[in-house]
């Protein structure tokens, strides 16, 4: 075997990690493997002559290709002033694909990549590689030329953000199923207090339209407020086909083979605590949804 079919195959035997790492760097799948495989061809190319720890080593070269990709947006972030949820993983609502499932480890839910939105690459940067992937702080700091205690103190901040913004959900899906089922329910119904009854005081529902419909993106915060969007809900109740969305219970709203909306919903004690929508059509229709079946 060559140097370089010996680095194919370690390669592909870290790329589901590499792939965990880039979707939680950059919210989108797509991308995700697009950073893989630009890592790859660099790999390709300087080959890993000398290298001690190939899988520390090719999480760093991801690593620095998210982060360049995640600061080339903050120079378009004005293209998109509101909300944006992140790309969703869809899978039925019988299981999720294997890989999907060890891309997704560690409940990487939509409620948790929204967050991971507002952070600033660097920040991003230290909270994924640290606390998601154990990367030593010293590593971390030079791939943001900063000094282990900075990179230290951007994962501190980002942490605190994210234990304040994203709460982790109930590990039992039938739960999370039963909880989003009486939600649809009331809303079909028009029963205000139904919908209020299955919402966390503090629930937070987000909506990502898109930037050709930014009027569709919106924030909308507490229990009475979220559940006067009832009417909404209630009319695309009809078409909402239960799916998985990022591991967790959620819905794919599709009417007459077109999808109009996949909707997460965070569980957290019984009740729902945030509510991630994307109705962005140009989006809606990059997803595969093939595997709802028809």
């Amino acid at each position: 075997m060559d140097e370089r079919e010996w680095l194919t195959e370690r390669f592909e035997e870290h790329r589901i990690r590499l792939r965990a790492v880039a979707y939680r760097m950059l919210g989108s799948m797509s991308e995700a493997d697009d950073a893989v495989q630009d890592a790859w061809l660099r790999v390709s190319r300087a080959g890993a002559g000398g290298v001690e720890n190939l899988g520390a080593w090719l999480t760093t070269v991801v690593a620095r290709v998210c982060l360049n990709v995640l600061r080339s947006r903050e120079h378009r972030r004005e293209e998109h002033l509101g909300v944006r949820v992140p790309d969703p993983v869809i899978d039925p609502e019988s299981g999720a694909d294997p890989e999907h499932e060890a891309v997704l480890a560690d409940s990487v839910g939509l409620a948790l990549l929204v967050v991971l939105e507002t952070l600033s690459p660097a920040e991003r940067l230290a909270f994924v590689l640290h606390d998601m992937f154990a990367v030593p702080f010293e590593d971390i700091a030079t791939m943001i030329d900063r000094s282990p205690a900075a990179a230290r103190q951007l994962a501190s901040r980002a942490r605190r953000r994210v234990r304040g913004q994203a709460p982790a959900p109930d590990p039992d899906l039938a739960r999370q199923r039963a909880v989003v089922e009486a939600f649809l329910a009331a809303a079909r119904d028009g029963d205000f207090d139904g919908l209020v009854a299955v919402l966390a005081p503090g629930v937070v529902l987000r909506s990502d339209g898109g930037v050709a419909r930014a009027r569709h993106s919106t924030v909308v915060t507490g229990a009475r407020e979220v559940a006067a969007q009832a009417a909404v809900f209630g009319s695309l109740s009809p078409y909402a086909r239960p799916a998985l969305v990022n591991g967790a219970a959620g819905v794919v709203v599709v009417a007459n083979g077109r999808p109009l909306s996949v909707m997460a919903f965070t569980v957290t004690g019984g009740r729902i605590a945030a509510i991630d929508v994307l109705s962005d059509p140009e989006r809606l229709a990059r997803l595969d949804l093939t595997v709802l079946g028809d």
